[in-house]
């Protein structure tokens, strides 16, 4: 059974406010997948990291999950509301942590699949229910362990992020990302 990998649109952000998706794909492996909510997500956040435009038509993160069926809906809209807090006034908020959560949780092909998000909230509930969770600095590990980028230029990267505002935990060094 394949391993996917669910990239959460902070993760999105985070490589494309540096310009460096190719990174992100090239590290994912043809394993990268994504729900509709962070789909969309992605293409709201386009308007400010205009990188994050040509996602869809890359198709490197797959076709957006749908989820069709009114109960599993039902499912993710409690976890959306009950556990990260979403509300009527914004019914889209928290919708791409909840549907993924949940898809990589319940669907059995899926079963095994990774969150992969710098939103401590979302990871602490991952991680609660036993999905393997990763965060952006797992993410430039994998890459440097790959020979993808030396660990010195994934430092820089990630400095960069950070001072484009995005939050994300961040090794003290570039020998912390195995180089």
């Amino acid at each position: 059974m394949t391993t996917y990998l669910f990239p959460d649109n902070t993760v999105l952000c985070n490589f494309a406010c540096v310009d460096r998706l190719d990174l992100l794909e090239v590290t994912l492996n043809g394993r990268g997948r994504w729900t509709e909510a962070v789909a969309y997500e992605a293409s709201q956040s386009a308007v400010h990291l205009p990188a994050l435009a040509c996602l869809d038509a890359n198709g490197w993160l797959g076709e957006p999950i749908e989820i069709d069926d009114p109960d599993d809906a039902h499912k993710i809209e409690s976890i959306r509301r009950v556990v990260f807090g979403g509300d009527d006034l914004f019914p889209l908020k928290h919708l791409g942590e909840a549907q993924s959560c949940y898809v990589i949780k319940n669907w059995a092909e899926l079963t095994g699949s990774w969150w992969i998000s710098d939103d401590r909230e979302s990871l602490r509930y991952a991680h609660f229910q036993s999905i393997t969770t990763r965060e952006t600095l797992d993410i430039m590990t994998m890459a440097v362990v790959n020979g993808d980028i030396e660990a010195k230029d994934g430092f820089t990267l990630m400095q960069k992020m950070e001072s484009h505002g995005r939050r994300l935990r961040m090794p003290c060094s570039w020998q912390d990302l195995g180089g």
